[in-house]
């Protein structure tokens, strides 16, 4: 598969719920960069190269989209049913495999280093969502997804027998449990400043926020917003720290203080998304069967997960 076409663009659909969103919106219309996909997931943008690479778990694939040129093609096939990526410090892609149940890291050479793939001798369930803190420790939710069937990995059982929330130590390697009383814990963001991570616990269909101690351990919990339409899967956030959230109607825009503040509908339900482009201010989404894109009137922070 390899293709290179004008996108298709659709009206802009933005709902203003409160007058904090006005000055948040961008273009009147958004692009349909791609279609195809059974279930996109995990858009990551690569500033050095100006390209976005994302996964289609079901069809065991990566795609990347060039900005330049707007050429798609494949990134890697077979992709261990990625689902998550991100990128860490240096550049390089850090990616969540359903199918072998693992983290890994894409060196720049391409090779492939596995970060983690046990906790306690005992194989994880299937990493989701992954984020890189700027000390160079590596956080990422794992539930069960990916072992529940054949449709997004290889179905087994879990070994651990739960869904948790862990960190890799930058130094030592050495992996920890930082949440455990998820259901299924999904996409993770930390604040601008670090000091917060929001996580998503899809199944019970709420954003929790977690204050961030110096040695990695967390504290507090507390839901900060629940979802009105679908459910969460991934996020984002802008310099200014509001947090952009995929849902079953598009994208929803939620002030610091949790009050649910606009929204970017969409034809399809979101999955992820990211910020990208040269000023950091255009929003790609996976939904779905698609990959979307639109400049908006804000910028993606440089903190808190921003790739």
């Amino acid at each position: 598969m390899n293709r290179t076409s004008a996108p298709e663009t659709i009206p802009a659909q933005f709902e203003v719920l409160d007058d904090r969103f006005k000055d948040c919106r961008g273009d009147s219309r958004v692009e349909r960069l791609y279609g195809g996909c059974r279930w996109a997931e995990g858009p990551v943008y690569f500033p050095a190269g100006r390209y976005v690479i994302w996964s289609d778990i079901p069809n065991d694939r990566m795609l990347r989209w060039d900005e330049m040129t707007g050429h798609v093609g494949p990134f890697r096939q077979p992709a261990g049913y990625s689902n998550g990526n991100t990128l860490d410090r240096e550049g390089r892609l850090v990616t969540c495999q359903h199918g072998f149940r693992n983290v890994t890291r894409t060196e720049h050479d391409g090779s492939i280093t596995v970060l983690t793939d046990q906790y306690d001798g005992k194989r994880l369930n299937s990493p989701n969502d992954v984020v890189v803190r700027s000390d160079g420790s590596i956080w990422f939710t794992d539930p069960s997804y990916g072992i529940e069937s054949n449709y997004e990995g290889h179905r087994s059982e879990s070994e651990i027998g739960a869904c948790y929330v862990y960190r890799v130590d930058p130094v030592t390697g050495a992996i920890s449990v930082v949440a455990d009383d998820f259901e299924r814990p999904n996409g993770l963001a930390f604040s601008v400043d670090e000091t917060r991570l929001y996580i998503i616990d899809t199944r019970v269909g709420h954003i929790r926020v977690f204050d961030v101690a110096d040695d990695g351990s967390l504290g507090g919990g507390e839901v900060f917003t629940e979802c009105t339409v679908g459910h969460f899967d991934g996020m984002r956030l802008d310099d200014t720290g509001r947090i952009w959230a995929s849902a079953g109607d598009g994208v929803h825009c939620f002030d610091p203080d949790g009050a649910l503040i606009g929204k970017l509908r969409l034809p399809e339900g979101a999955s992820n998304l990211v910020f990208g482009g040269p000023q950091r201010n255009r929003l790609f989404i996976t939904a779905t069967t698609s990959l979307y894109s639109i400049r908006l009137s804000v910028n993606g922070a440089f903190g808190g997960r921003f790739s």
